[in-house]
């Protein structure tokens, strides 16, 4: 697994198309593999921000995440599905943080689920710098990390 700023050099010599996502990605189930393998398909090379687990307990609530970002962080290597997987900053919540981070990658898309926060926001963020928001996937409800958390039955199919 390539570290985020070698892989990004790598890409300018390429040419190489981007796709970003970013999330938590806390207890990993199907429905997080079928929309990486979704947001794979759209470009060359697929990188991963998983959010930090201070901004996931600001998300979440005490007790989230269930498992560490290095220990997210490993288990997201072990489907092999992306190019790059990094740790987002502690302190990523204004439209600015995620301009920086957008700047700094410069994707060539967006992959986001229909249950994504702030589609529009994001959406025009990523439109300043010329990237497109790519909606890969539809939510699934019966398959979510904080219901299996919580040991709603629903997940168990």
């Amino acid at each position: 697994m390539q570290d985020l700023e070698q892989l990004l050099a790598k890409r300018k010599q390429s040419n190489a198309t981007l796709t970003l996502v970013t999330g938590v990605f806390d207890v990993l189930h199907i429905e997080h593999e079928r929309f990486l393998r979704k947001a794979k398909e759209l470009g060359d090379l697929l990188i991963i921000g998983l959010e930090s687990d201070k901004r996931v307990r600001q998300m979440k609530g005490e007790g989230r995440p269930v498992n560490t970002a290095l220990v997210r962080q490993a288990n997201l290597e072990k489907w092999q599905l992306a190019d790059c997987i990094f740790i987002l900053p502690e302190q990523f919540s204004s439209p600015d943080d995620h301009r920086q981070l957008i700047d700094h990658i410069r994707p060539t898309c967006m992959a986001v689920s229909t249950h994504t926060s702030f589609l529009e926001a994001k959406e025009q963020i990523l439109a300043q710098f010329g990237a497109k928001l790519v909606v890969a996937h539809d939510y699934n409800p019966l398959f979510s990390s904080t219901q299996m958390i919580s040991g709603n039955k629903s997940n168990k199919k």
